[in-house]
């Protein structure tokens, strides 16, 4: 074998060896029944055609990539974001692992989260002896100060009532009867991994405030809320400390897990770090308000905060791109009395520089995206205040009321004037896409790739580039860690975009002596 201590080689290029190329072309025959390749191609280039589209588009019992996870994903997300908490999942083993691998993929960071372990025998008889032993080894091994509880497809499809199964836990003394035992119903074959964190989220506020409200009073603390949603940029959270703190305004973010999901190498492995603290919560209710930082995904949560807290949760958008986070700075002056100050400011002023520099090779450029409600809304406005047009926008989880204001805010600019606006679609629709309406690059996360490999496989001519902006992004490294929101994140997404057309500019313009006309170095 050509892999020894001496030579370790990843499977490229060490699959192109010849006793590898040899072995899988075996394979090939031998247990394949592979048909012929030009039959493959036949199919292949019929599936790039309007005809197919039409037939795509008609699909309704099957999906094919969503573009969407599941909802006790974005539970274990809200969960990670409380000090010293936990996440449980009442359910199989299988599931949980997923959940773990998920984000380690995405974070590149270990993730805590425990199963009781749901069988066959559960299934049929009810988990309520796993919840018994479950919470009570998750307790005792893991010390944690808050156990958070979600379910996944099985404990809902047989009915377990988790309020009935902790209750009954700590009746029984499996855990103290005043130990935190927050859950949320959490089935996974309805919603998304937005809707799980928002149910989860709702269960931690109604479980340490609904029925502690008598010394509420809003405005009391002089602090603010923010709810971030499911949001996997590290540097989302810092940029909005920050931002705060520029402001002098004390707001507190309910859910941050930047610290547990970003710990350093030093020798110290730290289960739990950071997080929104219990007693942040159970006071969060005398803030002065509430502000949902992406509020299509958490209609859970500003119904709460609402009809219990009784705060307003003033009418935004996610500020992302430069009129959102306007509007959002604007609001946040309004609310505290606090300046916005003249370190934003002139943070402002550079993106807005930055944006002149570089719309020459925006203006004009085609993008398709896909990706979270929320997300997808922010970066369509910041594409169309740059003057790029983003012609498909695909949104798996969103309803028809997304997609109202989205077509609204694509018609409020001439760059949206050929747009449309997909709910209910997976990444199967935006390849046909990406073939009969060619967009210039595709924005989304790392399943995207799929798409780009497909569209050069039909000629280069065809290849739709993929810039990695979203959720998961597996096949980069660090990104996660990079910011969206606010004026640095509307800095750092121009940045990328920007590179990436340039990058595509560099690969069409190689040819020595028949390319390269321009003096490359200067753009």
């Amino acid at each position: 074998m050509s892999q020894s201590v001496d030579n370790i080689k990843p499977s490229y290029p060490l699959f192109l060896e010849d006793e590898y190329q040899d072995m899988l072309a075996r394979k090939r025959d031998d247990f394949e029944e592979k048909h012929p390749q030009a039959k493959i191609d036949e199919v292949f280039q019929w599936t790039t055609t309007e005809e197919y589209q039409e037939l795509n588009f008609q699909r309704e019992a099957l999906t094919v990539n969503p573009a969407k996870a599941c909802q006790p994903l974005g539970s274990v997300l809200c969960a990670l974001g409380f000090e010293k908490t936990l996440p449980y999942v009442h359910g199989s083993q299988g599931c949980v692992a997923y959940f773990r691998t998920y984000f380690n993929r995405h974070f590149k960071e270990p993730v805590s989260c425990v199963s009781d372990s749901m069988t066959e025998d559960a299934a049929v008889f009810g988990g309520q002896k796993n919840m018994f032993d479950g919470l009570e080894n998750a307790k005792a091994l893991y010390k944690p100060e808050m156990i958070a509880v979600s379910t996944t497809c099985m404990a809902e499809v047989i009915g377990d009532d988790l309020n009935a199964f902790i209750g009954n836990a700590k009746k029984e003394g499996h855990i103290e009867q005043e130990f935190p035992t927050p859950f949320a119903h959490t089935p996974s074959f309805v919603g998304s991994h937005t809707t799980g964190w928002d149910n989860m989220f709702e269960g931690i506020a109604r479980y340490f405030t609904l029925n502690f409200m008598e010394d509420k009073e809003v405005g009391k603390s002089g602090k603010l809320n923010l709810v971030p949603g499911f949001e996997t940029y590290l540097g989302n959270f810092r940029v909005m400390k920050r931002m705060m703190a520029d402001m002098g305004v004390d707001a507190t973010l309910l859910s941050d897990p930047s610290e547990v999901l970003d710990t350093p190498a030093d020798g110290q492995f730290r289960m739990y770090e950071g997080g929104t603290t219990l007693d942040e919560i159970k006071d969060a209710p005398n803030a002065l308000n509430t502000i949902m930082l992406q509020p299509w995904q958490l209609v859970k949560t500003e119904k709460f905060v609402k009809n219990t807290w009784k705060h307003e949760v003033p009418k935004l958008k996610i500020p992302m791109g430069l009129e959102y986070t306007d509007d959002f700075l604007m609001k946040v002056s309004e609310i505290t009395g606090k300046p916005v100050g003249a370190a934003l400011e002139l943070e402002r002023g550079r993106l807005v520089d930055m944006m002149t520099d570089s719309h020459t090779w925006l203006h004009g450029k085609k993008f398709a995206l896909y990706g979270d409600a929320d997300f997808v809304m922010g970066l369509t406005k910041f594409l169309l205040e740059l003057g790029a047009e983003p012609i498909h926008v695909l949104c798996n989880h969103a309803n028809k009321r997304w997609r109202k204001e989205m077509e609204a805010i694509l018609a409020s600019s001439p760059y949206g004037a050929d747009s449309t606006v997909h709910i209910g679609k997976d990444l199967w629709h935006m390849r046909s896409l990406c073939f009969t309406n060619k967009p210039d690059f595709l924005i989304g996360n790392s399943y995207g790739k799929e798409i780009s490999r497909d569209t050069l496989y039909k000629g280069k001519e065809f290849e739709v580039p993929l810039i990695r902006l979203g959720f998961p992004i597996f096949d980069r490294h660090h990104l996660h860690r990079q910011t969206t929101l606010g004026y640095e994140g509307a800095m750092q997404m121009l940045t990328t975009i920007v590179n990436a057309v340039l990058d595509r500019l560099d690969d069409d313009t190689r040819g020595m002596q028949t390319t390269d006309f321009n003096y490359d170095l200067v753009r």
